[in-house]
């Protein structure tokens, strides 16, 4: 499981933790989505987005008007009349668009219930039909449901690996290049067991027989 270079993919960004770090991310062939003040950022860093969305209750007037002069298309919602937080909106639009590749930026921010949201988002996109990621400046996270073989590259930027299920258990669960392996290893909710490993190849692989798991990149 590798983003395919060559499949246009989406990059969502939200109104979380943004920096110049995110930046390095974007592909001249992306398409970008700014989710409420996410859209702003890319305003402002002159990369405007094809597609703006929420209620943008994050924003001022002045800011709004300058998304809307920028962007390709603004799609704006109510900030009450609405089921589903700017992130979701964004992520959905996306997979209506064909998009089965989606990077959702900046998505972990202070708030907790928002970061948590996200990271659920992962699964969503998954029933959807799509595969998303998170990523911030400290973190890129994965969602797996098995039973799939996953291959992941070292990447300097985040050396540690840490595996959660996400499901009460996650079994099958084998390692192969990595510091510490596994072998039909079970994981349940609350187990300690998958955090904090390190690649000792260039390249290691993640199966999982059944369940669902987080894999989660991290550097501190």
């Amino acid at each position: 499981m590798t983003t395919n270079a060559a499949r246009p993919r989406a990059l969502i960004f939200t109104g979380g933790r943004l920096g110049d770090w995110a930046l390095p991310l974007i592909r001249e062939d992306d398409y970008l989505i700014g989710a409420d003040r996410g859209a702003l950022f890319l305003t402002e860093r002159g990369h405007p987005p094809r597609l703006a969305v929420g209620d943008f209750d994050s924003i001022d007037e002045r800011q709004l008007a300058a998304v809307r002069e920028a962007a390709g298309e603004c799609l704006a919602f109510d900030a009450v009349d609405k089921d589903w937080t700017d992130t979701e909106l964004a992520l959905r639009e996306a997979i209506s668009r064909g998009f089965r590749d989606i990077v959702i930026v900046g998505g972990l921010g202070t708030r907790f219930d928002h970061s948590l949201a996200n990271v659920h988002l992962l699964r969503l996109a998954h029933e959807l039909g799509s595969r998303a990621m998170l990523a911030d400046e400290h973190n890129e996270i994965r969602f797996l449901a098995g039973p799939i073989d996953c291959r992941l590259e070292a990447d300097s930027r985040y050396p540690n690996v840490s595996l959660l299920p996400l499901t009460p258990e996650a079994a099958g669960v084998t390692l192969v290049g990595f510091a510490y392996p596994l072998r039909e290893a079970v994981l349940r909710i609350g187990m300690s067991l998958g955090i904090s490993n390190l690649l000792a190849e260039p390249e290691g692989t993640i199966v999982l027989g059944s369940g669902e798991l987080l894999v989660i990149r991290s550097r501190d």
